[in-house]
C-alpha cells in the first residue's frame, strides 16, 4: 500500500509554517492517540502516520528532500519500529505542552519524571473596598483571609510526628509506571502515590496527610495614597503555603473605591461643584473647600461668571509613585439666586439694577448654550 502524501495526512498546505504544521500534528495526536483509541488498530495507525509525517515536514533538510523528491528523498529517514523514528517524541512536551499528563506520558516523552520536590504555595487574591478619603490619604487596613498554611505538628510532611513517608513500594519512589505501548515507552502517574514517589503510613491527624491547614490569617495592608479602582498591591509570602518545604505564594489585593458625595477624580485631578451667591461673584471673595484637605482657600476673582472653573493649585491626588506632585482641585462655580428678599434687599438690588447698563435682549447662543438668555440672567442664574 502506497503511503499518503505527508502534506495530506496532516491536512495543510505545501507552503504550511512550522507553527501551522505543529498546530495540525498536536489535533491529530490527541485525537488518534492509542490511551484515546485502546484496541483501535486504524487509530494508532494513524497516530503513527501523523507522527511520520511531522517527523519529516518539521526537519527543514528532510522537508526539502520530500518537496524535492517524495518519499523516495526520505527513505529511511523515518526509520524505526513501525517505520517511524521514536525520537520524535521527545518533541511531544514542547508540542503539548502541560497536556502530557491527560494521557500519563509527560515523562517517557520529554517532560522528565513528575516533581515531588518542593512546591510553591498558591497566589490569593482579595478585593478590598475602600472609601474614597482612604485612597487620597492612604491608610492600614487590617483584613483577615482564610488560606492554607503549613501543618505545625507535622511540619508540612503530612507524616505523623515522630514519623516518615516511606519510599512508594508500587513505583519504587518514581511517582511513575512505565510500560511498553507498540513503538514507544509510554508512562503514567502512579495511582498509589498520586506521583510523589513516597507514601505517608500512618497521617499527620492535623493535617489528614496533607502537611497544610486552613487558617484565618490576619494582615494589616498599608494602602499607599493615591491610590485608584482597579489597582492591586502585591504581598510576597502572604498566599497559600507551599508544599514539602516549598515557598508560600502571593497574596494580590486589588482595590475598589467607593465614590464621594462631591468629589470626583480625573488622572491625579480633583473635581467638584460649589454654588456661590451671586454676590460674591460679583464682587469676588474666599471661600471655604472642602477637598482631601480640610478648608481649602479658593480665591473667587471679581465679576467671576457662573460655570466657571477655578483651580486650587497641588490640592488634588496624591501621585502614587511619588514620583510627581499632587494634582489640582478643579472647582466649578455655580451662582445662587435668593428665592426670598427682603424690603431692603429687594430696594438694594432696584438701586444697584438702575445703575446697571441697559439689557441687551437679543438672542445669545455660545458654545456652551443651546438657548438664548439674557446678559443680566447669565450673570445670576
Amino acid at each position: 500500500m502506497s503511503k499518503r502524501d505527508f502534506y495530506d495526512v496532516l491536512g495543510v498546505a505545501r507552503g504550511a509554517a512550522e507553527s501551522d504544521l505543529k498546530a495540525a500534528y498536536r489535533k491529530l495526536a490527541l485525537k488518534y492517540h492509542p490511551d484515546r483509541n485502546p484496541g483501535d488498530k486504524d487509530a494508532e495507525e494513524k497516530f503513527k502516520e501523523a507522527a511520520e509525517a511531522y517527523a519529516v515536514l518539521a526537519d527543514a533538510d528532510k522537508r526539502a528532500r520530500y518537496d524535492r523528491f517524495g518519499h523516495a528523498g526520505v527513505g529511511g529517514a523515518a526509520g524505526g519500529p513501525g517505520g517511524v523514528d521514536p525520537t520524535i517524541f521527545a518533541d511531544f512536551q514542547d508540542i503539548f505542552g502541560g497536556l502530557g499528563d491527560i494521557f500519563g506520558f509527560g515523562d517517557a516523552l520529554g517532560g522528565g519524571r513528575r516533581r515531588s520536590g518542593p512546591q510553591r504555595g498558591s497566589d490569593l487574591r482579595y478585593d478590598m473596598e475602600i472609601d474614597f478619603l482612604q485612597s487620597a490619604r492612604g491608610a492600614d487596613i487590617a483584613i483577615q483571609i482564610p488560606r492554607q498554611e503549613t501543618c505545625d505538628p507535622c511540619t508540612g510532611s503530612g507524616a505523623a510526628p515522630g514519623t516518615t513517608a516511606t519510599t512508594c513500594p508500587q513505583c519504587r519512589g518514581a511517582g511513575q509506571l512505565r510500560y511498553q505501548q507498540g513503538f514507544f515507552t509510554m508512562a503514567r502517574t502512579c495511582g498509589q502515590c498520586r506521583g510523589a514517589g513516597k507514601v505517608i503510613q500512618k497521617p499527620c491527624k492535623a493535617c489528614a496527610g496533607q502537611g497544610t491547614v486552613t487558617q484565618q490569617r490576619k494582615l494589616t495592608v498599608k494602602v499607599p495614597a493615591g491610590i485608584a479602582t482597579g489597582q492591586r498591591m502585591r504581598l510576597t509570602g502572604e498566599g497559600e503555603a507551599g508544599s514539602q518545604g516549598g515557598p508560600s505564594g502571593d497574596l494580590y489585593v486589588v482595590i475598589h473605591v467607593r465614590e464621594h458625595e462631591f468629589l470626583r477624580r480625573n488622572g491625579n485631578d480633583l473635581i467638584c461643584e460649589i454654588p456661590v451667591a451671586m454676590t460674591t461673584l460679583a464682587l469676588g471673595g474666599e471661600l471655604d473647600v472642602a477637598g482631601i484637605d480640610a478648608g481649602e482657600l479658593l480665591r473667587i476673582p471679581e465679576g467671576t461668571q457662573p460655570g466657571s472653573t477655578l483651580k486650587i493649585k497641588g490640592k488634588g491626588m496624591p501621585d502614587i509613585g511619588g514620583n510627581r506632585v499632587r494634582g489640582d482641585l478643579l472647582v466649578t462655580v455655580r451662582g445662587t439666586v435668593p428665592k426670598k428678599l427682603s424690603k431692603e434687599q429687594r430696594a438694594l438690588l432696584e438701586q444697584l439694577a438702575a445703575t446697571l447698563a441697559p439689557e441687551n435682549h437679543s438672542p445669545v447662543r455660545t458654545s456652551d448654550e443651546s438657548e438664548s438668555e439674557s446678559i443680566f440672567s447669565k450673570l445670576f442664574r
